[in-house]
């Protein structure tokens, strides 16, 4: 598994000190609704964002850390080069230390195979409805046919899954891109599931990372990471093959020998598509070990979320399967 990392550096300064740092960046500045974007560090891995808020003066710097270091894990390398790139920024003023790590989003790109099986994909795990602790959430950016998009209620983490092809040929059309920049740039990323964790506040970070200083918390994040995207990635998205309801029922009845587990699995197979939902179909039937059910699943590969009815696609092969690939 592939996994990239976006980090966000927060500082907030008095009117004085902010007033100054944005007047003498200006000529690189661009206003973006409410906020102004400096993109000329952004071959380098870094986009300096200026919120000049009537009531906070906030700079965010966004960091692409696979484009700071080819390798993640030499987190001395990345810490060296991050800190001269925003000291030569600043002039030196302010350095990695002076910001706070607010937010961290985890990318992997999962190659399915073909736009069509991206379409599958979505379809299949969008049949898992409400999750506890989130609410769905839509963007503008994201067609709603082509993504699934959480919000977590009071975990300050964001769970989204979407087709790369999709959303960014919009984003291209959108900017009047040409039709050869849009061929291209659709068979490079063609058959291309991403997979989004973003942890959006220091709160969120602290569980995988609570060193003092930034420098310690950025190492931390890079040691947890996987255990920080698969934390929330395993929260929504069930293990195993997606399958119809028929060939479902008929694996849980032939691999699984326990009666009592068995009779289990087949209520909760069948209790999903009535709640919409396989979080609605666990607490309705209110059994004490609903963790041993999905382990049970779990272990003979089949997904408790089955295929609709209406989709032509008869078998999915476990998402988790392309981690390996």
């Amino acid at each position: 598994m592939v996994l990239n990392q976006t980090l966000e550096l927060s500082m907030i300064l008095d009117t004085d000190h902010f007033q100054r740092l944005f007047t003498s960046k200006s000529v690189y500045l661009k206003e973006l609704d409410d906020e102004y974007l400096d993109t000329s560090l952004a071959t380098k891995g870094l986009t300096i964002i200026y919120r000049d808020s009537r009531y906070k003066k906030k700079i965010r710097v966004l960091v692409n850390a696979g484009m700071v270091v080819n390798d993640l894990s030499n987190t001395d390398k990345l810490l060296h080069k991050l800190d001269k790139r925003i000291g030569g920024y600043f002039d030196h003023k302010y350095t990695l230390n002076n910001f706070t790590l607010s937010g961290v989003t985890f990318t992997v790109d999962i190659d399915v195979g073909s736009h069509e099986k991206v379409l599958d994909y979505l379809k299949g795990i969008k049949r898992v409805g409400r999750v506890k602790g989130f609410s769905p959430v839509s963007y503008d950016c994201f067609d709603e046919k082509a993504s699934f998009c959480l919000s977590g209620n009071s975990n300050d983490t964001d769970f989204l899954l979407y087709d790369l092809e999709k959303a960014t040929i919009d984003q291209l059309r959108n900017a009047d891109a040409g039709r050869k920049q849009l061929q291209s740039v659709s068979e490079r990323i063609k058959g291309i599931l991403r997979a989004e964790i973003r942890l959006t506040k220091p709160k969120a970070i602290r569980e995988y990372a609570d060193a003092t200083d930034t420098s310690g918390q950025i190492v931390e994040m890079m040691k947890n990471s996987t255990d920080a995207f698969m934390g929330t990635f395993t929260r929504v998205v069930p293990f195993g093959d997606f399958y119809k309801m028929d060939a479902a029922v008929e694996i849980v009845r032939s691999e699984v020998k326990d009666s009592i587990m068995r009779r289990r699995m087949l209520r909760l197979l069948a209790l999903i598509p009535e709640k919409k939902s396989l979080h609605l179909a666990q607490k309705e039937m209110n059994c004490r070990d609903v963790d041993k059910v999905m382990e049970a699943f779990a272990q003979i590969h089949l997904s408790p979320v089955t295929i609709s009815k209406r989709h032509e696609v008869k078998h999915l092969d476990n998402l988790y399967s392309y981690f390996l690939k």
